[in-house]
């Protein structure tokens, strides 16, 4: 039987990379203006993949609205294929929710256009999740294409196979050949030079092929559609008359595939991120510009933990969507592989730094426009009667299922009006305050409970109002810890400052000059500037944390390279703590430690602290990078060998066995010790282990002899070198990026947790240990609050039950109002749970996490709660809506 050739036309667009968006754009515009005309005069080019993301169409129709019914149409007849993607992302460094948003934005794009591609292509990413082939599916993708990051060896050296999901579903997939995408345009030539071309495009093609059916990728970086296009498939017939050519898509390629695949495929499980030497995975990325993936990930956590809920909660959520859409588009534009891994020019970073500025503004507008429909707040009504103003402390628990807890809030206490205009413009006359003055808190049941005061400092405030000027107020800022009982899930409290009464006080967690404790841990920092922590009744302590330390890197944005004799460095400057916070609450301590990364000096101000009968240590690290060319470490001395370590991955965790960085005879590239992880990395054996915890990504190492190593900043200066061992020839072009050295300023948020291997082998308990470091009890201060007139307003409630069920989502829904839940099983068996909301839903269904509704689930308790079965290591996103409201 003849092999078919399935010759797809294509193009892998950089949005921006060592270029700029609005450079890439201009060359963009001509290439669509272009292929649209080959289209219209070569009926036989019947498709052209345009790189699996519709963010092309979008920024080409941004300046070419004038094509958008041509583009429309061709996209219908599948003629111009787009999506699934709305940008081509790094899929390792976004959390899962964000490639879900992605999916989301590119289904919503090519819904609108008519047409989507119906495989998840990802022909660049820099290696892939274990959970790629779920979210695959969740989106109604039957097939899937990847390149780097894959192990040819896994697959039997075939192009097709099974990738199977955590949930034992599969994809099948085609992996592309080590030249990835662009093997088919060698063919682009002059018919003196074809039948040699076509030779070794078909010597690698057909070696590799578990059918009769060939998919042969015809496009590179940026190339514009060949003319030569339409009469390619006649030009390799006449080299072998026996075989089938045809200009084909993706789609035809995989439906007739398919219908032969051979008994016995290979099938896979879990995350691709080593390519033994077959491409490059380019796995050093997970360090370059790390301040950029930092800020990144805190903006995820707060679009997915705060603005998505409060939108889904607050009556009027519906009206903040649009706004929420877009802040998860630009956030999202931010994490086209190239942006977020960090190799870009330096003029591109500095561009998606102006976009993240964007996507806080955004998000902090949804918050607070949502805050203030759940508690009725009007400050039009505030200004204009001020005698009802009730300055008023809320506290709003972020997570599905209730919680107490010590909570750090910021008050602040009216001293002046501050003008704000020409003098003598019709203000009124000026009026002034107090100031701060002792006060204690009481809650909704009339307990008085007192506050811990961290500081007092003098600031100004602006109150906002829609109908009104701001109003700019000199005030008193006061940060305070206070214990809160007990809130619902995704529920509200309302605590009110009253003067100070006599009221006993229970100590909670003490500091002195010695260390800090609370009844759980106690912490102490050693000569050097280390930690000693020890768990109360668990093991001995844990010494030598948080090494600082250096190392050379002579590598580019790709790859990391510390030389043939890399020499470390640490931070060997005796260390003095200060107590920052005493107690009764919350305690503290704060130190300065320095080392010498012999190009230049980095300090850091180490603030760690202990709250309430929390079970980990918060730590922030301010460092002050002024050296160049090295790698910047935190080494933590577990005590542990022989054992995996266990990293939180995409609605799931990873184990990992220690990793050596040798490269092997004949490799392309060679392996790294380093890994990627999100949220949390722990290794224990026994009673004796720690986790290191972080808001979203990050960088670990878990060395054979016992230590975990988090990266903090890889200084580098090119965007790429040619003279790498671990890495030989440019894997960009070469340019200069100094702002790749990351120096100056920097802050690291990070918590550490000594635990059993009892605790890691449970990853829901991991999962509510990382929810309550970063995800905590949140305080929100309205000076200006003016209760509704009909009394207090409703306190939300969103609960989730199931021993085993990890949180993941909740958020307006995509269209039709309502809103969505989504949790995942970390168990091996399957999960009953149920959600439990305050009022009762009119319908519920069970969705994919596309929204696209598989099954009505009954609803239970009046309406009030919806029981769900998660399969094991699956996910489980339900749809609600509620009787006579939008959303």
């Amino acid at each position: 039987m003849p092999f078919t050739f399935h010759l797809i036309p294509h193009t892998h667009w950089d949005r921006e990379w060592y270029l700029t968006q609005a450079a890439f754009r201009s060359r963009l515009v001509a290439l669509l203006d272009d292929l649209i005309e080959q289209l219209g005069r070569t009926p036989s080019l019947r498709s052209f993949l345009l790189d699996g993301q519709t963010v092309l169409l979008e920024d080409y129709l941004a300046v070419r609205p004038d094509r958008a019914e041509p583009v429309a149409r061709l996209v219908r007849e599948g003629r111009i294929e787009t999506g699934p993607w709305y940008v081509l992302a790094d899929e390792q460094i976004p959390a899962a929710e964000s490639l879900i948003r992605n999916l989301l934005a590119g289904a919503r794009d090519a819904g609108r256009l008519g047409r989507r591609l119906p495989v998840l292509y990802s022909p660049d990413a820099f290696g892939h999740p274990g959970s790629l082939p779920l979210l695959a599916l969740e989106f109604g993708l039957r097939y899937a294409v990847v390149w780097r990051g894959l192990d040819p060896a896994r697959i039997g050296g075939r192009d097709l196979f099974y990738w199977e999901s955590p949930d034992s579903r599969s994809v099948l997939c085609l992996h592309l050949p080590p030249e990835g995408y662009e093997l088919g345009s060698a063919l682009l030539v002059a018919d003196p030079e074809l039948p040699g071309a076509w030779a070794r495009v078909r010597d690698r093609l057909v070696a590799r092929a578990a059918t009769r059916q060939i998919a042969v990728l015809i496009g590179a970086d940026h190339h514009a559609a060949d003319p030569r296009l339409g009469a390619l498939p006649d030009r390799l017939a006449r080299l072998e008359p026996e075989a089938e050519f045809r200009l084909s898509s993706l789609a035809a390629f995989f439906e007739a595939a398919e219908r032969e695949l051979p008994v016995g495929l290979e099938a896979v499980q879990g995350e691709c991120r080593a390519g033994s030497g077959a491409t490059w995975s380019l796995q050093g990325t997970h360090a370059t510009r790390a301040p950029f993936k930092r800020r990144h990930s805190a903006l995820e956590l707060m679009l997915v933990r705060s603005a998505e809920p409060l939108a889904a909660l607050a009556s009027g959520g519906c009206r903040v969507q649009p706004v929420l859409q877009r802040a998860w588009r630009d956030l999202v534009q931010c994490q086209f592989h190239d942006t977020l891994c960090g190799t870009t020019s330096d003029v591109v970073h500095r561009a998606a730094l102006a976009r993240l500025d964007e996507v806080e503004a955004g998000a902090r507008e949804v918050v607070r426009t949502a805050i203030f429909a759940l508690l009725e707040h009007d400050p039009d009504r505030a200004r204009e009667r001020p005698d009802l103003v009730d300055p008023t402390l809320f506290v709003w628990n972020p997570a599905a299922r209730r919680r107490a807890g010590v909570v750090r809030a910021e008050v602040t206490f009216f001293r002046r009006d501050v003008p704000v205009g020409p003098p003598g413009a019709g203000a009124g006359p000026r009026r002034e305050g107090p100031g701060a003055r002792p006060f204690a808190l009481r809650f909704g049941d009339g307990t008085v409970v007192p506050v811990q005061i961290l500081g007092i400092r003098p600031g100004l405030e602006r109150l906002e109002a829609a109908r009104h000027y701001p109003d700019l107020d000199e005030v008193d800022r006061v940060h305070i810890v206070v214990p809160v009982p007990e809130v619902e899930g995704f529920g509200l409290t309302r605590i009110v400052p009253v003067p100070v009464q006599a009221a006993g006080t229970e100590v909670l967690a003490l500091g002195s000059s010695r260390g800090i404790r609370n009844r759980i841990l106690d912490a102490s920092v050693e000569s050097r500037g280390t930690l000693r922590l020890v768990r109360a009744g668990v093991g001995a302590a844990y010494r030598g944390l948080l090494g600082l330390e250096s190392e050379p890197d002579l590598g580019d944005t790709y790859t990391w390279w510390g030389g043939e004799r890399p020499r470390t460095v640490r931070a060997t400057s005796p260390a003095r703590a200060a107590v920052t916070a005493a107690g009764p609450y919350a305690a503290g301590l704060a130190w300065q430690t320095r080392l010498a990364a012999g190009s230049g000096v980095v300090t850091a101000r180490v603030e760690a602290m202990l709250a309430g009968l929390e079970p980990f240590l918060r730590v922030r690290l301010r460092i002050l990078n002024r050296a160049r060319d090295h790698r910047l470490r935190l080494r933590f001395p577990v005590g542990v060998r022989g054992v995996a370590a266990v990293a939180g991955a995409h609605l799931g965790r990873v184990v990992r066995p220690p990793a050596r960085a040798r490269r092997s005879r004949g490799a392309l590239e060679a392996p790294v010790a380093t890994a990627p992880a999100h949220r949390y990395v722990a290794v224990a054996r026994g009673s004796r282990g720690l986790a290191v915890l972080a808001p979203g990504f990050f960088e670990y190492e878990w060395t054979r002899t016992g230590d975990l190593l988090i990266t903090l900043l890889r200084s580098v200066g090119e965007l790429s070198r040619g003279d790498l061992p671990p890495r030989p020839g440019h894997a960009a072009w070469p340019l200069s990026t100094p702002e790749a050295q990351c120096q100056g300023p920097s802050d690291v948020e990070l918590a550490i947790a000594p635990v059993t291997e009892t605790e890691v082998g449970d990853a829901a308990w991991l999962e509510r240990l990382w929810e309550d470091a970063f995800v905590p009890l949140r305080a929100v201060w309205l000076r200006d609050y003016a209760p509704p007139p009909d009394g207090a307003p409703r306190s939300p409630s969103v609960t989730l039950s199931g021993d085993g069920l990890v949180f993941s989502a909740l958020k307006p829904a995509e269209t039709g109002g309502g809103l969505v839940l989504r949790c995942w099983n970390s168990r091996d068996h399957t999960v009953t749970g149920a959600w439990h909301l305050d009022r009762p839903v009119r319908s519920a269904g069970l969705l994919r996490c596309d929204e696209t509704e598989m099954e009505p689930l009954a609803v239970e308790e009046g309406g009030t709660r919806i029981p769900i079965a998660v399969p094991p290591h699956g996910v489980a996103t339900v749809g609600a809506t509620f009787a006579g409201a939008e959303g």
